[in-house]
């Protein structure tokens, strides 16, 4: 296979390209970084002005100077994010400076109520006001049905009324009435986005362009397309609300305006919308999921078109990619607020698929509940752990432009207690779905300690992790390479719950994921708006270069009315359609659907079955790719599909127990292993049988073609010794001071808790254990194995340097290094920083003991 050669002879391309903070360091520091970041396995850097004192100004082209010739040296690349700081949206300070009318405009909604009959009454409305260029755009009665309904059909338009904006005159009929007062603002959002561009007018976008894309283009023309390949947006957002909750119509909240709204959405409702404007904010029934859907629909489109879609087509006419992500965290994806109202749609001008991952919301094992970290209503695990990942993936697989390419920035911001064990656990989860470009966050220039967001990769050489860094860096490139350039298989599509969402009650898409997730059955998440136009025939519904045998809707209370009948033609062609808990009950449109309900209901291919029963059915009708022979919830698994052949990855995401199984997979050809990290390929008839550690991977690759390598068979051996090392162990301290220096020699017996010692309780750095063991006759292999490692290991035997691990299981080859007589072993182990910081950010890890807690072990095959 054309892939795995390249991998084997290091030929790999390059799949990372890590945030690299400016903060006006001396030009030398910059230079010094670029080649540790390149000594690194690293061949790209996204510059980030974080913040730069002068951005755009003349230290701003000194720096990116020096960072692009020494990028040239190296045949490195260089990507820039958009703003002087992150969010993306500020234009360097030009929007709120320069173009005020441009900053992100609300339209809000202030409620009075009443009691009548009044004729010729008069009501005070100039309080909804706040500010001089706030605008009153009109009011409407409605009778109250209760504390928060309002009838939609008794809603009266009175904005004629309006007398300088100070009050309204109108009839108030007998009842209880709310005069409802619509206003747009340019205040009222999230105080984190204050006087930054309003993403759905052009001309702000165009601001922005023309501030930061327009002046790089200008100075490194000659270097577009070249050295500089991209621009990264960085969670760029509505911002009328903080936070993951603005789900339309469930929060109290302002809504994103331009001053053109109201005829557009007139538009597409075919009458006057002013009237039904009150019901995005409150409850009104049907009318009110009508106009819900109608308006994001509409905003979502806006967003995607004058603002990712603007910037995407400019970077395509300089040569260049437009990257980045928004915010996805705890369901933003498909709300306002933190979101841009559609994941997909948001992403479209793109040309990878983005998502983030930051602040402890990936974290082993809490897939399940709710994680109380960094959050006041803390991370949903379920939903970081089971649809966040597929969500990017979904969108690099489906849209030709992202060219298969699914980015995700990772690391940031857990802490000094992460280290390369945890970021090796996180690869894997990306991996494993499908992500195959890496943005680690980040590389820190400023003096450490910089409690910015840690850990920092380097610190200024002060971070024991860093050497291992460099294995975990190979070891992505090497797998994204692999999984690059190829096609995803997967049986199933899940359909995106955005528009549910908007139009009544639904149910997250996450709920389905996690059950096929914890059963090895592979999806992808698909919008709407690719399914309505998809192709389909009797092998399948086919999007892009992929092709799903079924197709699984969570519950949704009203779904568009193109994608209903859409169902029911893939329906008529064989496709087995699985809705969760009952069919929908009306078009998000507004009209109820009883014909197509009673075609529904007779569709033999039209299932709706309960989510628990989910796995079973899809297990009955032959919908899987792999079985195991035990359950096993925290195995995963990706197929991918190379012209020459098939990978699959398969990894344990269970913090603390060894998966043990077997596999059944649909091919019979003769099956490789890949150790991707040790960069080894072996042809092994065991491929199929499973004894995953935690934090562990396994590649099984099935080539069209026998296939041509350095190696061998995986052999089969039995062990026939097992021998503890003991002590007396001498054990030494190195610190950031100078890692090549050990002090503090002590011996030991056995082997402990090193943190439990006088003076080692803030330890931080690399601890040296030597010993010595005798061998009595030599085995065809001998293997060291330690356990209760933290964090990462280097063995040195007999004065040679076997080998690194950075995850478990810690088990080095030393069948060539090994005498009979006396061996002299020296094992370092790296720890994290958090000992030496104990930093705010690392209070939610727990924090491992340091050095080897357990065992240290020689096993002997024959």
């Amino acid at each position: 296979m054309k892939k795995v050669k390249e991998v084997l002879s290091g030929k790999y391309s390059n799949h990372i390209f890590p945030l690299f903070w400016q903060h006006g360091e001396e030009e030398q520091v910059l230079r010094d970084y670029m080649d540790k970041i390149y000594n690194s396995g690293i061949k790209s850097v996204c510059v980030e002005a974080r913040p730069h004192p002068d951005f755009l100004g003349d230290k701003w082209w000194m720096d990116i100077d020096a960072i692009i010739d020494e990028a040239k040296k190296r045949d490195m690349k260089v990507w820039i994010l958009d703003d002087s700081h992150f969010p993306t949206g500020f234009a360097n300070g030009r929007i709120k400076n320069e173009f005020p009318h441009l900053r992100k405009r609300f339209l809000g909604l202030k409620v009075l109520d009443f009691v009548g009959p009044m004729k010729n009454a008069e009501a005070i409305i100039k309080y909804a006001l706040s500010d001089k260029e706030d605008e009153i755009i009109g009011v409407i009665l409605g009778r109250k049905l209760d504390y928060e309904n309002v009838d939609p059909d008794t809603l009266m338009d009175i904005t004629e009324g309006v007398k300088e904006n100070k009050t309204v005159s109108f009839d108030l009929p007998e009842g209880q009435w709310s005069v409802m007062i619509l206003y747009t603002s340019f205040n009222g959002g999230e105080k984190q986005t204050e006087g930054y561009l309003n993403p759905i007018d052009p001309e702000a976008t165009d601001i922005l362009i023309n501030t930061v894309y327009e002046s790089h283009y200008e100075k490194y023309k000659e270097e577009f397309g070249q050295t500089i390949v991209g621009f990264f947006s960085d969670e760029p957002r509505f911002g009328n609300m903080h936070g993951p909750l603005g789900s339309i119509g469930r929060f109290d909240m302002v809504l994103p305006w331009r001053k053109d709204m109201l005829e557009l959405m007139d538009k597409r409702l075919g009458i006057s919308s002013l009237m039904y404007l009150p019901l995005l904010f409150i409850e009104g029934g049907e009318k009110a999921h009508h106009i819900r859907y109608v308006y994001m629909d509409l905003v979502s489109r806006l967003y995607s078109e004058n603002f990712n879609q603007r910037i995407g087509n400019w970077c395509e006419e300089h040569n260049v990619m437009y990257i980045g992500h928004t915010i996805e965290d705890n369901n933003a994806h498909g709300r306002l607020g933190y979101g841009a109202g559609h994941f997909y749609r948001a992403m479209a001008g793109q040309h990878m698929a983005g998502i983030d991952e930051v602040l402890h919301q990936l974290m082993p094992g809490q897939d399940y509940c709710v994680n109380k970290a960094m959050t006041s209503n803390g991370w949903d695990g379920e939903f970081f752990h089971y649809a966040l990942a597929k969500l990017g993936t979904s969108l690099g697989h489906m849209d030709p432009k992202k060219k298969g390419r699914t980015m995700c920035e990772v690391f940031g911001a857990y802490g000094w207690a992460e280290g390369n064990k945890k970021m090796k656990w996180t690869v894997d989860h990306m991996l494993v779905r499908g992500v195959n470009e890496f943005v680690p966050h980040a590389f820190d220039p400023k003096q450490y300690p910089d409690f910015d967001c840690p850990p920092h990769f380097y610190a200024h050489g002060k971070n024991p992790q860093f050497e291992g860094f460099k294995l975990l860096m190979d070891y992505t490139n090497r797998m994204s390479h692999l999984l690059s350039d190829g096609i995803h298989r997967a049986p199933l599509a899940i359909v995106y719950h955005g528009e549910a969402e908007w139009a009544g009650e639904y149910m997250l898409l996450q709920k389905p994921a996690a059950e096929l997730t914890r059963n090895q059955i592979d999806f992808d998440i698909l919008p709407i708006d690719e399914l309505v136009k998809a192709e389909s025939n009797y092998d399948g519904i086919k999007v892009n270069k992929e092709i799903f045998k079924g197709l699984v809707v969570p519950y949704a209370e009203a779904l568009p009315k193109a994608f209903l009948e859409k169902i029911l033609v893939f329906a008529k062609k064989q496709m087995p359609i699985y809705f969760l808990e009952a069919l929908p009950v009306r078009e998000s449109e507004g009209n109820y659907i009883e014909s197509v309900l009673k075609e529904m209901k007779a569709e033999k291919n039209i299932h709706v079955i309960n989510l628990d029963d989910l796995v079973d059915d899809l297990k009955k009708a032959g919908l899987y790719e792999i079985s195991t022979s035990s359950y096993e919830p925290y195995l995963r698994y990706y197929h991918y599909e190379q012209e020459d052949g098939h990978i699959f990855m398969f990894v344990n995401e269970h913090p603390y127990n060894i998966i043990s199984t077997k596999l059944k997979i649909p091919f019979s050809s003769t099956a490789y292993t890949y150790n991707a990290m040790e960069n080894i390929l072996k042809e092994d008839e065991n491929a199929l049988k499973l004894n995953l550690y935690p934090y562990e991977s396994k590649i099984v690759i099935f080539p069209h073609t026998q296939l041509e390598y350095e190696g061998g068979k995986e052999q089969i051996l039995t062990k026939v010794e097992e021998k503890a090392v003991e002590g007396i162990y001498k054990v030494s301290f190195a610190t950031s001071k100078d890692f090549n220096v050990f002090e503090d020699a002590i011996t030991l017996d056995s082997l402990i808790q090193l943190q439990e010692l006088d003076g080692k309780e803030d330890f931080a750095g690399i601890i040296r254990y030597e010993m010595s063991f005798n061998v009595d006759s030599k085995k065809a292999k001998s293997y060291l194995v330690l356990k209760g490692v933290s964090e990462s290991a280097k063995v040195i035997l007999n004065n040679k340097e076997i080998g690194m691990k950075i995850v478990p299981p810690y088990r080095f080859d030393i069948s060539d290094y090994i005498f009979e007589g006396e061996n002299k072993l020296v094992i370092d182990v790296s720890t994290t920083l958090v000992r030496e910081q104990y930093d705010w950010l690392s209070q939610y890890m727990l924090l491992e003991p340091i050095g080897i807690t357990e065992s240290i072990i020689i096993e002997s095959y024959e």
